[in-house]
């Protein structure tokens, strides 16, 4: 009777743990959509203004960019579901065709891809617009070293089951987008794989002498062409040469100020009138701090941490080592990237043309963070307590 008792109480608290958990999760999901859907939602505003004006002079229609990004919104929110549907796991199992196909994609770049503004970093799909494939190899990259240092992880205290697989990765995708050039996105991907390392099994020294190894080869490289070398080093001074390299950063500069601490008004940039470059897609925020001021772009600022709080959550409760790395190389892709976007306008980094996720115009970067974003929340649904776990 009372072995009944006991296993009648057992199965209760084990139900009851299981609904509390569940409640959790999904309070951890919706923390995690919430800023999502603000910053998409701000997006779209500071699009409709920003491009308003090159949207008349190419296609003589103010809302044209507007509609498009509005368009790739609905899709991307479509992408965004089904990732929360497809189980962490899968992306295990097909790691190594999606970094092939990452590859393939960077590889075809090179070859048909469109010049512009300096770069090939865009295939041009006809009517559908075009697609960036560095976009997708953020991902790749990510889901491969997660996959490896999974399977390894009894093998990794030997330096060479862990240097081999990260050199691979790392040196033949990053190869690939310098070629682009692409300096912005080699660093987002070595700083995502980096902590995608530091959460795995691998010893902390080996983690410390790759992140020491290629921050040095990748200044190397940044500072082994002339014409990228002055554009890395314009930032510190962008009034020295505020006609040439210097005029993005200074007509940002001059965008942040005029906003002061409320902003000019919505729709009222003087900014976008053609003085600043790119003032829809790696610039917005330039015309989200001009319309609305320190307070507008302050609230930008809280919300991804709001999002990069959330997502270290979500991999701390992460349910296996796997989905414990996949989970923080995704968050440190975002957040990265909103940094170095971010830091660029202010004048604080060099202009990369770095695109702000879920804010900036462009198809190919929102359907990326969308699905990336949806991942996470599948990897909260199935996560728990850390004490609970083995």
């Amino acid at each position: 009777m009372t072995a009944g008792v006991t296993s009648i109480t057992r199965a209760r608290a084990a139900a009851r743990s299981k609904a509390e958990r569940g409640t959790t999760n999904a309070r951890i999901s919706a923390l995690l959509l919430a800023p999502i859907a603000i910053l998409t939602v701000i997006g779209l505003g500071a699009t409709m203004s920003a491009s308003a004006i090159i949207g008349l002079e190419k296609y003589d229609d103010k809302f044209y960019f507007f509609t498009n990004q509005l368009l790739w919104v609905g899709i991307g929110t479509v992408v965004l579901v089904l990732a929360t549907r497809v189980r962490y796991q899968w992306y295990r199992r097909f790691a190594i065709p999606i970094f092939i196909l990452s590859v393939f994609g960077l590889v075809a770049v090179l070859q048909i891809g469109v010049v512009r503004g300096g770069s090939r970093r865009w295939i041009e799909m006809g009517s559908f617009g075009s697609i960036q494939p560095s976009e997708f190899a953020k991902f790749g990259v990510i889901v491969f070293l997660a996959m490896v240092m999974e399977k390894k992880e009894k093998l990794l205290t030997d330096f060479w089951h862990f240097l081999v697989p990260v050199a691979v990765s790392l040196g033949l995708i990053g190869v690939l987008i310098l070629r682009q050039p692409d300096l912005g996105t080699t660093v987002v991907v070595f700083g995502a794989a980096i902590t995608v390392l530091a959460v795995s099994a691998a010893p902390m020294r080996y983690v410390i002498a790759t992140s020491v190894a290629g921050s040095a080869l990748g200044a190397l490289l940044a500072f082994a062409e002339p014409y990228r070398r002055e554009r890395l080093l314009s930032f510190l001074d962008p009034f020295n040469d505020k006609l040439g390299n210097g005029w993005q950063v200074v007509q940002s500069q001059l965008a942040l100020g005029t906003g002061g601490v409320f902003g000019v008004g919505l729709g009222a940039s003087r900014a976008r009138w053609s003085y600043l470059p790119n003032a829809h897609t790696d610039f917005i925020f330039a015309i989200i701090g001009e319309e609305t001021g320190f307070a507008g772009g302050l609230i930008v600022l809280v919300l991804f941490t709001w999002l990069t709080l959330v997502g270290i959550s979500i991999s701390y409760r992460a349910p296996d080592r796997f989905s414990r790395m996949l989970a923080a190389g995704l968050v440190a892709w975002l957040s990265l990237q909103a940094l170095v976007n971010i830091g660029a306008v202010i004048g604080a980094l060099p202009v990369t043309g770095m695109p702000l996720p879920f804010v900036s115009y462009g198809g190919s970067a929102l359907l990326t963070v969308m699905g990336a974003a949806g991942i996470l929340v599948n990897i909260a649904r199935q996560g728990g307590p850390r004490a609970r776990r083995r």
